[in-house]
């Protein structure tokens, strides 16, 4: 089958052919592959910055955010069957420690991170697991689903942690309205009652969270002059701001717009989070950090989507032309998220 992989980093990855994967355990679940996001990760992949952290052998096949149809399934599989369209979580869990047991599984001590440290989904087919799978309505089709894998339940999972603060009444400031924060912006008019205020330096990508539940845009040209549209727009500062970008400066204009006991949501990374300590006590803002959403997430997060309410604003690309599509990625040419399609 043909697959991208990464033979070394900062070096374009290369589409290979390689043996299709094989159920071997009990739990296990192979997919043929209907779309696969591209994300920002990759990039950070392909550059190198996980490798201290995932310390993934090379060469080993790119992409974590992925959907498609359930090929073959080990003797203990009974959730979902071949022939299934499922949604692929990014991580596949253990089910045993205590992080799982509560719910948490984003933290499980025995994961593993298709994409980032074995096998992902930048192929036409990839081998997963039973607890990662969730089956799709019959509504929804891969390519239209794929990049909530990662993007849209990290995203949800940031907004469904501040929803109890975000009442009628407060605001909610999101910087960013790319590939994460047009998701973002979705379900905070899904499931809160905040008035929405998206910064983003891109035109168009305003246009787009104008007609998905913006109440107000702000053009991100100078940081002072962002800071005053974003105060007046929100009457003194945002009580949540969901920092979609987290580099490039976004990470450090974020407490500005803060209000006073305001909260800093990371969603994005790369850059580096700068807060005075005075800041942090007098004003008793605080920084929160917010990893890939749970299983639970990413089902709640299919429920909306099965419901109208969270639609995935892609660019499709064959999966031969997986290098145009990360050039566009790099040069901010893709609106919504970037698919790849085998």
């Amino acid at each position: 089958m043909k697959a991208l992989r990464v033979h070394e980093y900062n070096k374009p990855p290369s589409l290979d052919e390689v043996p299709e994967p094989e159920v071997k355990g009990p739990w296990d679940v192979v997919v043929d592959v209907g779309a696969a996001g591209l994300c920002r990760t990759d990039l950070h992949i392909l550059e190198g910055q996980w490798e201290a952290i995932q310390h993934p052998p090379l060469p080993y096949v790119i992409g974590h955010e992925n959907a498609g149809t359930v090929r073959a399934v080990g003797s203990a599989v009974s959730n979902v069957a071949p022939g299934d369209l499922v949604i692929m979580h990014p991580l596949v869990t253990c089910g045993l420690c205590l992080a799982c047991r509560n719910g948490q599984d984003a933290h499980c001590e025995s994961a593993t991170f298709p994409g980032l440290n074995v096998d992902g989904g930048m192929a036409e087919q990839m081998l997963t697991n039973a607890r990662s799978v969730v089956k799709l309505d019959s509504g929804l089709q891969p390519a239209a689903v794929a990049a909530l894998a990662d993007a849209g339940v990290t995203a949800y999972h940031a907004v469904r942690k501040a929803a109890g603060v975000l009442f009628p009444g407060t605001h909610a400031v999101v910087v960013g309205a790319g590939g994460l924060g047009h998701i973002g912006i979705q379900t905070l008019a899904a499931i809160t009652s905040a008035q929405i205020t998206v910064v983003d330096r891109n035109e168009a990508a305003l246009e787009l969270a104008k007609g998905i539940g913006a109440h107000r845009t702000v053009l991100a040209t100078s940081d002072v002059e962002v800071e005053k549209a974003v105060l007046d727009a929100t009457d003194g500062g945002a009580h949540v701001l969901f920092d979609f970008v987290g580099e490039h400066g976004a990470e450090l204009l974020a407490p500005k717009l803060l209000r006073n006991r305001g909260q800093h949501y990371v969603i994005g990374y790369g850059g580096e989070v700068r807060l005075p300590t005075i800041d942090a006590v007098i004003r008793e803002i605080s920084v929160v950090g917010n990893l890939v959403g749970t299983y639970q997430d990413l089902v709640e997060l299919m429920a909306l989507t099965a419901q109208g309410r969270v639609t995935l604003h892609t660019r499709q690309y064959p999966l031969e032309a997986a290098l145009d599509a990360i050039h566009d990625l790099e040069a901010g040419n893709i609106r919504g998220r970037g698919i790849l399609v085998p």
